[in-house]
């Protein structure tokens, strides 16, 4: 039972949430000039930077990555919380998503979170957010989701992604997320960070000789990755024939987090397809 809460703590901690307010199209602009030597030299293998900041009461991370595909791509794909749904399932720790129209133009997306296997989707935990009216202009894209409680007294969390356009039909895309946590929380991840989750380690380094930071700082930096190769999976599977989109993009993010093995390794390649087919064929029987 102890074992099966501090993880569940640590998957909220680290599938939801944002970093702050959205940049905007001029800012955006100049952080991507400002990155461009981390964008063009770094470990990861792409055009991307990871940032993280631990402070109280607060986690927080953000990607920047340059994207293979045109603004008005990207834009379509993520306007839509039907979408979303289907870019959040592809988490180890997403159980479940669901869009509900509500009162007037209100939207909330019921998410389930839960273990890295199998389980039963009343034993997951439900966190319900309130999906905003996405901006879409010329130049500009930003979409965004925000649930003020979670469960063991966490709160404030919010998933943002921005983009701006980038010659040659690419685009600058962030992504950032964050969330709130007191007593209980707090308690709690500290527990897994001294047990089951001692040893993981996230993408940065820190401190002299360097060394890849663990703790808090880990637990951002590694799903921050997931939910950004997430976003980037799902697009890349627009260019295939419909019906092998799904399994499309659960083989391509995990073959994309196996290059980063040492932090996101988690369950073999075939318990992982296994366990999305399943939660997915839900995830549509509930619409």
């Amino acid at each position: 039972m102890r074992k099966t809460f501090l993880a569940l703590v640590a998957c909220l901690a680290c599938a939801l949430g944002h970093a702050g307010g959205a940049m905007g199209p001029a800012a955006l602009q100049a952080r991507h000039q400002a990155l461009a030597p981390q964008l063009a030299d770094n470990p990861f293998g792409a055009q991307l930077a990871l940032q993280s900041q631990e402070a109280r009461n607060r986690l927080e991370g953000d990607v920047y990555a340059v994207l293979d595909h045109p603004l008005d791509a990207v834009a379509a794909a993520l306007s839509e919380p039907a979408r979303w749904c289907d870019v959040l399932i592809l988490h180890l720790n997403t159980k479940y998503c669901r869009h509900e129209h509500e009162a007037g133009d209100a939207v909330r997306l019921d998410v389930r979170v839960g273990k890295k296997t199998e389980q039963a989707l009343g034993s997951a935990t439900r966190v319900q957010f309130e999906w905003q009216p996405p901006q879409s202009r010329a130049g500009y894209f930003v979409a965004s989701m925000a649930a003020p409680d979670g469960p063991y007294d966490t709160n404030n969390y919010t998933l943002l992604v921005e983009a701006v356009p980038l010659d040659g039909g690419r685009t600058f895309l962030h992504m950032g997320y964050g969330f709130g946590f007191a007593g209980a929380s707090s308690f709690a991840m500290k527990m897994y960070l001294a047990t089951i989750g001692a040893g993981k380690v996230g993408f940065s380094t820190a401190g002299t000789p360097p060394q890849l930071v663990g703790g808090m700082r880990g637990v951002v930096e590694r799903n921050t990755m997931r939910y950004y190769l997430a976003i980037r999976c799902y697009l890349d599977s627009l260019k295939v024939p419909a019906a092998q989109r799904v399994d499309q993009r659960f083989a391509a993010w995990f073959d994309a987090t196996e290059k980063y093995a040492r932090q996101l390794h988690e369950v073999d390649r075939e318990e992982y397809l296994r366990m999305k087919r399943n939660e997915y064929a839900r995830q549509v029987a509930a619409r």
